[in-house]
């Protein structure tokens, strides 16, 4: 597999499944019809064994969610991981930074990472961490301090292991967002056991979007679901390995609203 980002495999490698052209179905059935996106990837595609049947359903509903169901089958052996990696400024101005975004996370404890911001193979505790969102702040307040795990990623850029419990649906409250100024809350819910918190750390202005906006350090976040970061070496993790025969499945929630 190709080492993309240092010394590590990154994001499904030099041509992953946000690089590919999927085929996209518009489905009507039922009160929201939905999108439905899909890709096969063949067996050897970016050094992955086994031909992988991917699909995503995108569903926006008149609850103002959006709704990720994730479904995926494979020939062969295969590590699947999928997630969403959209970037969020609830303020809707693109020159202003998120730092003073109120954010609330429903965790106890992390993954530690190395300088290469791979896990470290720890599950810590977020007692007495700057990484401790269980009660709300905002991102900026403790987003420099001089902390080790805070220098590695030049900000947030975590798994945290959402708290589940166990008598709720599948779904579960793992964030919620809220900028005061214009009263925007987003809310995660999913079913994956973790969820990954980036600040923007590493935008450096190259990348643009519409109207030729370009975006700076720290004017988006990202609420990543998903199984932990280098699940497939470390056996303690949650497992990430797919088996013929086998369905991956996987749901996420973004639901918006104003308070």
């Amino acid at each position: 597999m190709a080492t993309n980002n240092g010394p590590n495999h990154l994001h499904g490698g030099l041509l992953g499944f946000d690089k590919k052209l999927w085929r996209a179905t518009v489905v009507e059935i039922g009160p929201d019809p939905f999108l439905r996106l899909q890709l096969t990837s063949p067996d050897g595609d970016e050094g992955y064994p086994g031909t992988l049947q991917t699909q995503v359903d995108y569903t926006l509903n008149h609850r103002d969610e959006l709704r990720m169901d994730y479904r995926a089958t494979t020939d062969r052996p295969t590590h699947v991981n999928l997630t969403n990696h959209a970037y969020f400024n609830l303020t809707g101005d693109p020159n202003r930074t998120i730092l003073d975004h109120e954010m609330t996370i429903n965790a106890d404890s992390f993954i530690p990472v190395d300088e290469t911001l791979i896990p470290t193979g720890e599950v810590a505790s977020l007692n007495d961490s700057p990484l401790d969102f269980r009660t709300t702040k905002t991102i900026g307040r403790d987003i420099d301090v001089e902390k080790r795990q805070i220098k590695y990623g030049g900000g947030y850029d975590h798994c945290w292991v959402v708290k589940r419990n166990a008598d709720a649906p599948d779904l579960q409250l793992a964030a919620t967002a809220h900028d005061p100024t214009s009263r925007r809350t987003l809310e995660v819910w999913t079913t994956e056991p973790g969820i990954q918190f980036y600040t923007g750390n590493f935008l450096d202005g190259t990348l643009s979007g519409k109207s030729g906006i370009t975006y700076q350090k720290r004017t988006g976040f990202c609420l990543e679901s998903e199984h932990y970061p280098d699940s497939p070496n470390q056996p303690h993790f949650p497992s990430t390995l797919l088996e013929p025969g086998e369905t991956y499945q996987s749901a996420t929630v973004y639901r918006f609203s104003v308070k």
